[in-house]
């Protein structure tokens, strides 16, 4: 089905233009596939740049170097190739059918069925092609669905999650980023039923999908659906018996004090903030260790409190750890967002103000150092250490304004 047309800046780049014009000559057909065709009809930004085509893995590579630009072949058994021209890559997929599959990965052969390459996606949304001209090739119904924000599996759903288990995350993180109103029926009943395939999954991918969806503008109803699927259960169990219900409230403080949506803090907002649990569930995603650290920062620093003193609050930061207590801060806030009773508004100020001596704690370097200690006659050892201790602790208690002076003169 054709008769749409896109007018995109990006498909007018003079790059690309000739990168499909080389992979279209002598009989052959390439297209533009997936997020930069959707992206573009739903009037979103467009970051990566696919392209479907007829010429086989070898063929693509030749025509690319022939043309001067560079091929690397970083999938050339599932059919693709990317090419860089002028800098820029490409990844350049030939149209196939899968022959057989494991719930992961398939074994595929080439064709030029665009038909077939389309029906082997998950996503009707994600199955639109369109060439050169902006011409727009849909055989799956993407387009009605973008027009009614459904996000809907190609054919039997249970058969496409069968062919990747992923594609259970999957659903609910598009649904996320692209879905209104209710997720397709067949698709959440294929979800809720084949949600025990996450386990076979790795945990590099689990937590991909997990932390794109807690990235989407707004993913409560998305976590809303998982949960009553059980599939968030099964991805992420230690949030069954949290709950999720601070996802919406934190949405809403990002709105009103605009935050950037954050994974990591959606995160916090829907697991207990315990570290032994917390380390496991960073253990058991593989997260990076700045994620880790990030995670047992938030669950060791002591909760916000409205009635704590400016001082008090420094103090913590100096000695503590800043990032924990920033997130810490900023679940406070968002818990109260949209109360109106006079003691939660009251909090509510308390804690922004809180926030921003956080935000913006950059103390001085504290001026007294061993050295000068062991001038005036402090021996080197545990001693000298705790004097050093309780020094800074009188420097931050003065609001770090203690002079050297003032601080030797003890001595």
């Amino acid at each position: 089905m054709t008769g749409h047309r896109i007018d995109a800046e990006w498909l007018r780049e003079e790059r690309l233009q000739r990168l499909l014009a080389v992979l279209s000559a002598d009989g052959e057909e390439a297209r533009v596939v997936g997020g930069a065709v959707r992206n573009t009809l739903l009037g979103l930004s467009v970051t990566d740049t696919d392209i479907a085509t007829t010429t086989e893995p070898a063929e693509t590579a030749r025509r690319a170097e022939a043309a001067g630009f560079k091929a690397v072949p970083t999938g050339a058994e599932h059919g693709t190739i990317t090419v860089v021209v002028g800098g820029t890559p490409f990844e350049v997929t030939t149209l196939r059918r899968d022959i057989e599959t494991d719930g992961r990965h398939a074994r595929v052969r080439f064709g030029r069925d665009w038909r077939a390459d389309a029906e082997r996606r998950d996503f009707t949304v994600n199955a639109l092609y369109c060439d050169a001209a902006g011409e727009v090739l849909d055989l799956v119904g993407g387009i009605a669905d973008i027009g009614s924000r459904t996000l809907r599996f190609i054919g039997d759903p249970a058969q496409r999650i069968e062919e990747d288990r992923l594609r259970i995350l999957r659903f609910f993180r598009f649904f996320a980023w692209y879905g209104e109103g209710r997720p397709d029926a067949d698709g959440l009943r294929a979800c809720a039923r084949l949600k025990g395939g996450i386990a076979s999954l790795s945990a590099e991918r689990v937590w991909m999908e997990l932390r794109k969806l807690l990235a989407a503008p707004d993913p409560s109803r998305a976590l809303l659906w998982a949960r009553q699927a059980g599939v968030l259960s099964a991805a992420l169990p230690e949030s069954e018996r949290w709950g999720i219900d601070g996802i919406h409230g934190l949405v809403g403080a990002e709105h009103v004090h605009r935050w950037q949506p954050d994974a990591l803090l959606r995160l916090l907002a829907i697991v207990p903030p315990d570290p032994e649990r917390l380390a496991e569930l960073a253990r058991r995603l593989k997260m990076a260790n700045a994620e880790r650290d990030r995670l047992l920062a938030y669950a060791m620093a002591e909760p916000a409190r409205p009635d704590e003193t400016d001082a008090s609050l420094r103090e913590r930061l100096y000695f503590g750890d800043r990032p924990g207590i920033v997130d810490r801060l900023r679940l406070a806030l968002a818990t109260r967002h949209g109360k109106s009773e006079r003691d939660a508004i009251a909090e509510t100020a308390r804690l922004g103000e809180q926030l921003r001596v956080a935000e913006g704690f950059d103390p001085p370097a504290f001026p007294v150092t061993g050295s000068d200690l062991t001038a005036k006659g402090v021996r080197p050892g545990p001693e000298l250490g705790q004097l050093l201790q309780d020094l800074k602790r009188s420097w931050v208690a003065s609001g770090f304004v203690l002079s050297r002076e003032a601080m030797l003169s003890r001595f």
